[in-house]
């Protein structure tokens, strides 16, 4: 479906009544991607609302010379948080920045080292060179918890440190980035057909959602027009995958409160849908399905088995909360306010649950789907519940659809797609299972790919985890972090 868009270059004067604008406007800041030209920074700002489709960008360039860059974090959490990763990443001085202080670098990183640059050359020698200034919560009875960044069981690294008062949670702060992979650093110097592998393990439980991103971004790029058909096929995929995320997480969330019994019989259903996955494409996580310019399935699910695991697994969410100490346990703990969700930028269920309705099937759609919009006002764990079991319903209603909709061809990979003339570039937009998914792709004339910004809702949903544990108390943690469910490599990249 088209989308209106525009590009606009802005001058440092510009710049922040431009962003000010946009965000009054209702535009949310989606993406802002740094790219090293050689003789200049050029950094492009993506904002982007919904129904209908908008997107505009804002270019500014930072001139080699100067290296310094008039914060916009006054304006825009978010802002704040990409100029962090910018000055990490690229060495650009933050100017004004209220909180200037290493985010992606961790100790150990090289002081004058920064990946991303042109002239970065190898990795020199990573060598620890002082801790990271965590600020101290004193007081009387005040005592600090740290937690991580290992963890037992499958859980990736990331380091939270509990400022405490008895069991009350003062202050939590999160340190993530230990999974770094320079993920954005590896697209480099790929052939635009050559890049969905990699996207589709940017975050392992999401491979449909970052691959399809990719895709789009390339053939918005390649100015490639793909059939309608093959739009529906890909969103099959994405509900696929949303469904065997949301079960997952119904029944883990009853296993942080005991009900081990519930816990299992989600697990089964994963299993199922799982195998499900696996008969579709090929592979249970989905992967080497979507491709630039097309799609390829193997079969189609059987809308009546969608349908009894539909019940089944509605029948596990209603025991769940019939438990009366369950209930109690969910309801009113954690709380994240819209005002808050707003404020920081959060994405999918997460955001939905906090009463804030925001939905890429529907503020930026590739073809047009009966999309039911989920949402709740409690923001407390009860709420991140309750919008994952009736997405989960709403998920299998919209995938039996597609599938009682669907062309009878199941395989849409065609030719390669044409090289470009000029450079171009391209965004890709996705409501994966967490969140909205943004990939901004640029290429070359011989369409390989020179660029390639990746934002997972991770990005924007970690930072609303330590508001909602604010006056909440400590054994009520692994709950909270469970209703989000956050991505550590979604986010780390």
């Amino acid at each position: 479906m088209t989308a209106h868009r525009s590009r606009r270059t802005v001058s440092a004067d510009e710049r922040p009544a431009a962003t000010e604008g946009l965000l009054a406007d209702g535009y949310r800041l989606a993406l802002v991607a740094a790219h090293d030209d050689g003789d200049a920074i050029r950094i492009v700002s993506l904002f982007l609302a919904g129904m209908p489709d908008r997107r505009v960008e804002l270019t500014f360039t930072v001139p080699a010379g100067t290296s310094a860059l008039r914060s916009l974090a006054p304006l825009s959490f978010p802002a704040g948080r990409f100029e962090r990763e910018i000055m990490d990443l690229y060495g650009i001085e933050l100017v004004g920045h209220p909180r200037p202080r290493r985010m992606v670098r961790h100790a150990h990183w090289p002081r004058d080292w920064y990946p991303m640059r042109l002239d970065a050359g190898p990795p020199p020698d990573f060598a620890a060179s002082g801790g990271f200034p965590f600020l101290t919560v004193d007081g009387d009875g005040v005592y600090e918890i740290p937690v991580g960044p290992v963890h037992a069981g499958l859980i990736e690294p990331g380091h939270f440190r509990f400022s405490v008062v008895g069991e009350t949670v003062l202050r939590l702060k999160i340190r993530l980035w230990f999974v770094h992979r320079g993920i954005e650093k590896l697209f480099q110097g790929r052939a635009a057909t050559d890049g969905t592998e990699l996207a589709e393990r940017i975050s392992g439980d999401t491979s449909a959602g970052h691959a399809l991103a990719h895709c789009l971004g390339i053939e918005d790029a390649l100015g490639i027009t793909v059939p309608d058909e093959v739009h529906r096929l890909r969103a099959l995929l994405l509900e696929l995958e949303r469904l065997y995320n949301h079960a997952t997480d119904l029944g883990a969330l009853a296993n942080d409160v005991g009900f081990a019994l519930a816990n299992s019989h989600a697990q089964r259903i994963r299993e199922q849908l799982l195998q499900l996955n696996a008969t579709v494409t090929g592979h249970r996580l989905l992967r080497g399905a979507i491709r630039p310019g097309g799609v390829r399935l193997r079969a189609l699910p059987d809308p009546d088995e969608l349908g009894a695991i539909a019940e089944d697994l509605a029948e596990v969410a209603a025991l769940t909360l019939g438990n009366a100490g369950i209930y109690e346990r969910f309801a009113g703990t954690a709380v994240l306010g819209g005002a808050h969700a707003r404020d920081l930028g959060c994405l999918g269920f997460v955001a939905r649950a906090s009463g804030v309705v925001t939905d890429a099937r529907l503020e930026h759609p590739t073809v047009a789907l009966p999309v039911s919009a989920i949402s709740a006002a409690g923001g407390d764990v009860l709420a991140r519940y309750t919008v994952r079991r009736d997405e989960f319903a709403a998920s299998v209603a919209l995938a039996c659809h597609l599938i009682d909709t669907a062309d009878m061809r199941l395989d849409w990979l065609g030719a390669p797609p044409p090289t470009p003339r000029v450079a171009s570039s391209g965004v890709g937009i996705v409501e994966g299972w967490r969140g909205t998914i943004v990939h901004r792709v640029e290429l070359d004339d011989t369409a390989t790919i020179t660029r390639s910004k990746i934002v997972d809702p991770s990005w924007f949903n970690w930072p609303a985890l330590p508001v909602a544990m604010a006056n909440t108390i400590v054994p009520d943690f692994p709950l909270t972090n469970k209703s989000f469910n956050q991505s550590y490599a979604g986010n780390d990249l």
